[in-house]
């Protein structure tokens, strides 16, 4: 059992692997020229069939009709919508960041205003001083 690892973390497959290696033990000691790969092959592939492959999408589309042909008519509404939103909110970022850098803008100059300021009065009582 090389992915032992794996059960771990998923208990029901160990117990599947043990279920099938006692299957296995089992119709070895009836039959030794048992392959059970081989004797369960054509039962996993008509399963799989069923499940997986174009039966089942078959059922699946069947069961799903109901539900598609009331979604289907609403579909272009929804898209409309949501498509509206995201534009929306896309607009509402763009003039948050067009407040955010003009506020940005806006701080950088009252600093400037007031190193000149600072620098000027620095200036004129250096001047007068002199």
């Amino acid at each position: 059992m090389h992915h032992a690892s794996a059960g771990w973390k998923q208990p029901q497959l160990v117990l599947l692997q043990k279920t099938l290696l006692n299957i296995e033990g089992l119709g070895r000691q009836l039959d030794p020229e048992l392959d059970l790969w081989q004797t369960a092959k054509p039962f996993l592939e008509r399963w799989m069939s069923e499940q997986v492959g174009w039966r089942a999408l078959r059922r699946q589309l069947e069961e799903e009709a109901p539900q598609w042909a009331k979604i289907l008519p609403q579909l272009p509404r929804l898209m409309h919508r949501d498509l509206s939103e995201r534009l929306a909110e896309r607009e509402q970022e763009k003039l948050r960041r067009r407040r955010a850098e003009r506020e940005s803008a806006s701080r950088r100059r009252e600093r400037l205003v007031w190193v000149l300021l600072w620098a000027a009065a620095f200036a004129a009582g250096w001047w007068l001083r002199g």
